[in-house]
């Protein structure tokens, strides 16, 4: 369960982080994922993805739909915080230590320019990286590949980045195994950074409408996420909004 209970909220059956980047703790070992309205839905049919993201030491908001729909079920206002946050802000504190920090996850031409920026804007840290096998489930074999690359370079940060839910699966089965103070499951933001993908800009964020920019970006890709899924988590909101104030199932 979250290591910091007292900045947390009850959300549906997770323990979602309430406070702020500056409040978090990263000294200690962590594990450390993201929920939004899509993962919570697909959570709900996955028992492996719900139980990962239950044993995350600190679950964050990523997305609108989780924030606007904990103030409207447990009147609990809390804010987003997207995984480019998070990655910025262990960037920074691998920066001002000289740490290492280990990408693990998409191509190797998406890594090369990871690995180019992380040199050109951050020269103290030290920077690995693999790229897995794109399968739907890793052989025992590929496993041990995997934990190999990563532990002999004994990261302070490891990002993974392999889409969910597979990312928070792996890593949530794997944990013990990984030598890594910091493991951060971030999907999307591997592209993002590495500017295969654009985010969408500040102001569209600020409005709470960065889902639909990256919609219109890449429609066959996002449509199913937002138009069909989205419906189904609102279904989700409703009916635990209807459980809690009149009391029933």
């Amino acid at each position: 369960m979250p290591l910091n209970l007292k900045n947390c909220i009850t959300y549906f059956d997770y323990k979602v982080y309430s406070g702020g980047l500056q409040d978090i703790d990263l000294s200690d070992k962590l594990m450390i994922n993201t929920i939004n309205q899509y993962s919570c839905y697909m959570a709900s049919l996955d028992e492996g993805f719900k139980r990962a993201l239950q044993h995350s030491d600190i679950l964050l908001p990523d997305g609108v739909g989780v924030t606007l729909s904990a103030q409207l079920i447990y009147g609990k206002k809390i804010k987003k915080i997207a995984g480019a946050d998070i990655h910025q802000k262990l960037l920074e504190l691998l920066q001002q230590h000289g740490g290492r920090c280990f990408y693990l996850g998409a191509s190797n031409e998406t890594l090369s320019k990871i690995k180019n920026k992380i040199n050109s804007n951050y020269s103290a840290i030290q920077f690995s990286s693999y790229s897995p096998p794109f399968k739907p489930h890793f052989s025992d074999n590929d496993n041990n590949t995997i934990l190999e690359q990563v532990n002999s370079f004994k990261p302070h940060v490891l990002f993974v980045g392999m889409t969910a839910p597979k990312q928070e699966k792996w890593a949530a089965e794997h944990r013990l195994m990984l030598d890594a103070n910091i493991i951060c499951s971030i999907g999307a933001v591997f592209d993002f950074y590495a500017g295969t993908v654009d985010r969408p800009k500040d102001v569209w964020i600020k409005l709470g409408l960065e889902w639909f920019v990256r919609f219109l970006k890449e429609p066959k890709r996002m449509w199913k996420r937002y138009f069909y899924y989205g419906p189904l988590f609102g279904g989700m909101v409703l009916r635990k909004w209807y459980q809690i104030k009149f009391g029933r199932k």
